[in-house]
């Protein structure tokens, strides 16, 4: 039977409730169209997949802490300020579904609203006086910040390779899911074995994670107004295209890649995702995901066993059967 993450998250529900309203106070604000840009934001839920790892390594960990909720409202700032910079510098008219903040508001706003939920993530670490974690999401941002510049850089040469992928998506996007189960354990043991298992569980689901959804472009159903191929629109070369320019033959990749660079020829988008399917693109991509979600799951077996590790190991059953 197919896992949903309602399933997961039904044993954190007291925890996810609590962390809403937390996360709703911790974001009012005195100035009106802040205020009123915020509540706006706030409409749209997410999957919740950030707080439900970190409250669910917490309690592998040993059991939730009022530090919990500290570090889930962090990675929850944090991500929802890259959200809301992602889509001014892609110019994207939606988000969940609904138009974008900088749709709305135009860019200038977009900035600012991103840089007032970075700068409350850092004051909640600053007032209850979490160091730690402060050091944690700093080295997390600093990572994500590079991944997307590598990403920026490989998207214009067209020159992508396992290895850079890989580099990439550890740092974009992995490197978060990693802040979440590390910070989460961090709050709740002081098992420096414990710990660490549970960093590299985030970080090796965040890589299944991300090449799930480059699989996904190519082969997944459309929501909230994604459609196939945008990273093929986006010229990023991604792990299916990859393996599928690595079958090819010489001349294949090149028409290929030139259909990417000019972007003229209509159909192309087609052409290059019946390329990625003809060429074995999903299925080794498909088999790397599968290599990071065992080794998640080797992590997960170093700490003692209860309903929280098997909900961890369903979440990546999740993550690598999701169609969107």
């Amino acid at each position: 039977m197919k896992i949903k993450l309602s399933d997961i998250t039904s044993i954190i529900e007291p925890e996810l409730i609590a962390f809403d309203a937390k996360f709703k106070a911790a974001l009012k604000s005195d100035v009106k169209i802040l205020d009123y840009v915020i509540k706006y934001l706030l409409r749209k839920k997410g999957k919740r997949i950030r707080p439900t790892i970190v409250f669910l390594s917490a309690n592998a960990a040993g059991g939730m802490t009022e530090k919990s909720y500290v570090a889930a409202m962090m990675i929850e700032l944090l991500h929802t300020a890259t959200l809301v910079h992602d889509d001014v510098v892609d110019e994207a008219p939606q988000r969940r579904g609904l138009p974008s903040i900088n749709y709305i508001w135009k860019n200038k706003i977009g900035v600012l609203v991103g840089d007032y939920l970075l700068a409350q993530g850092l004051s909640i670490s600053m007032e209850h006086e979490r160091y730690d974690f402060l050091k944690i999401i700093t080295a997390t941002v600093q990572k994500m910040s590079e991944g997307e510049l590598l990403q920026i850089r490989k998207t214009r040469k067209l020159n992508n390779d396992v290895e850079t992928y890989l580099k990439i998506i550890g740092a974009k996007t992995a490197s978060l899911l990693e802040a979440c189960s590390h910070l989460g354990a961090l709050s709740a043991t002081e098992s420096a074995e414990h710990i660490e298992a549970l960093k590299n569980y985030g970080y090796y689901l965040g890589l299944a994670f991300q090449i799930q959804d480059d699989i996904l472009d190519f082969v997944g159903k459309a929501g909230f107004g994604k459609e196939l191929g945008g990273d093929i629109r986006e010229k990023k070369i991604t792990l299916p295209l990859i393996y599928a320019l690595e079958n090819g033959g010489k001349k294949e990749r090149e028409k290929i890649l030139n259909l990417m660079r000019k972007q003229k020829e209509l159909g192309f988008v087609e052409y290059v995702i019946d390329f990625v399917k003809n060429n074995g693109g999903i299925e080794k991509a498909k088999e790397k995901e599968i290599e990071f979600a065992e080794k998640a799951k080797t992590e997960l077996s170093k700490i003692p066993q209860n309903r929280y590790t098997t909900a961890l190991e369903n979440l990546l059953d999740f993550v690598i059967t999701r169609e969107k």
